[in-house]
């Protein structure tokens, strides 16, 4: 069954090729698509275009529709091109007449676009939740090591001490810089584009302001032509935030690789959460931490495909823009894995001990002792000559009593002040 079809069908490879996996993307958008149609229903009985019985009766199905989609029961046989038709196609097979007039006024291009928005809203919600749940999760351990001191590394050399607390804090705030994006999606997101049919709006008498108070979306997508062409800015805007929030996973990721390594063996996570080699016995490979790398690594090629795919498009609807459904929701899908996986074990984390205490970490506490040399009255260009000349000659003796007191610094994580930056967030 197909919407649009007048008469002949299209030639099957037509058909399979046009159709693609929109049917598995559609189970995901289904519940969406029926809470839309609830909400037109309703507008279409107030402006007195189906009466309230019918209402009531095209609502029932519906909802029972949604609520088995939401479960994960909703089926699209081949048979059928997409949602759409499957949900008008029970609509009728069940109510008659009354089931074909659930179409007025829209179009399925108006369907899908507000489905978007409706999943995006919900999805960003889930994705925001896990990473307000990692960045309490990093704070909480950030206090806990905020003692145990770690090299810091510039050009991966030996730099100036760091600690297991900053480490954690500092992905912890920029989780916070991750949100500053999700928020621009979410604007985006939580604007109501149903009205707009096939772009151009309808010579129905349709009250676009009920659907948008009954879908609970902020504000109302006003221009019918500006509604059609959110679609594609709408996912770019949502892959901006996805990619920001795994740019920050991905380096935390990576870092975890490294600490684990025998060469740094600085953390280390309980034998369950690493995997073996099929002929290296003492293998405990982070492949956990690889895949969240991997995974949050290629979704920041996704504001690029998108951007790509819709570039030079001129307004109104065009069928490239089906092609942006299925990357934005296999993206959510990938970030929320990442995300509840990084949760799941996080909290296994084991710190070793006095890790900077050894010999070849001497030279992580230079500037501590040349700045020590400083506060003593030398004058900072001479001093730094003199431990410069020290260190060549192998005369160096490090000043291990790190005393870092400004807001920020390893002696002062400000974890206060990071967790007031995220509370007018939440």
């Amino acid at each position: 069954m197909k919407l649009w079809q007048k008469g002949a069908a299209a030639h099957e490879k037509v058909d399979a090729f046009t159709v693609g996996k929109d049917r598995e993307y559609d189970l995901v958008l289904a519940q969406y698509d029926c809470e839309a149609s609830m909400a037109h229903a309703n507008m279409l009985g107030k402006i007195g275009l189906i009466t309230a019985n019918e209402v009531e009766q095209l609502c029932a199905v519906l909802s029972r529709l949604k609520t088995s989609a939401a479960a994960g029961d909703f089926t699209i046989e081949d048979e059928f091109e997409d949602m759409h038709s499957k949900i008008e196609h029970v609509l009728t097979a069940e109510l008659g007449d009354l089931g074909k007039k659930i179409h007025t006024a829209r179009s399925r291009n108006d369907q899908v676009l507000v489905a978007m928005h409706l999943y995006l809203k919900q999805a960003l919600k889930e994705v925001k939740a896990d990473v307000v749940s990692l960045f309490d999760l990093l704070l909480d351990l950030a206090e806990k090591h905020q003692k145990d001191l770690l090299p810091g590394y510039t050009h991966l050399q030996v730099a100036m001490p760091s600690s297991v607390g900053m480490w954690l804090s500092a992905y912890a705030e920029s989780l916070i810089d991750d949100l500053y994006f999700w928020e621009a999606a979410y604007k985006m997101a939580d604007q109501n584009p149903l009205g707009s049919a096939a772009g151009y709006g309808s010579s129905f008498p349709i009250d676009r302001e009920l659907t948008t108070e009954l879908l609970q979306f902020d504000q109302l997508k006003v221009n019918a032509v500006a509604a059609q062409m959110s679609r594609g800015k709408l996912e770019k805007s949502t892959a901006t935030a996805l990619s920001s929030i795994g740019s920050s996973l991905a380096k935390l990721s990576m870092d975890i690789c490294l600490y684990m390594g025998q060469d740094f063996d600085f953390i280390s996570f309980p034998a369950d959460l690493t995997t073996g080699s099929s002929i290296m016995p003492h293998k405990k490979n982070p492949d956990l931490f690889e895949l969240v790398r991997g995974k949050c690594n290629s979704l920041q090629g996704l504001p690029n495909q998108l951007a790509l795919l819709t570039t030079n498009l001129p307004s109104g609807y065009h069928r490239e823009l089906q092609l942006a459904k299925g990357p934005i929701i296999e993206a959510v899908q990938e970030l929320k894995a990442c995300l509840e996986i990084l949760l799941f074990s996080l909290p296994k984390l084991k710190v070793r001990k006095h890790i900077t205490d050894q010999k070849k970490y001497d030279y992580l506490f230079s500037v501590d002792t040349l700045n020590a040399e400083v506060l003593a009255g030398k004058p900072f260009r001479d001093a730094y000559r003199e431990l410069g000349e020290a260190i060549e000659a192998g005369n160096f003796t490090p000043n291990r009593a790190v005393d870092h007191t400004h807001l920020g610094s390893i002696g002062n994580l400000g974890l206060a002040e990071i967790r007031a930056k995220m509370e007018k967030l939440r």
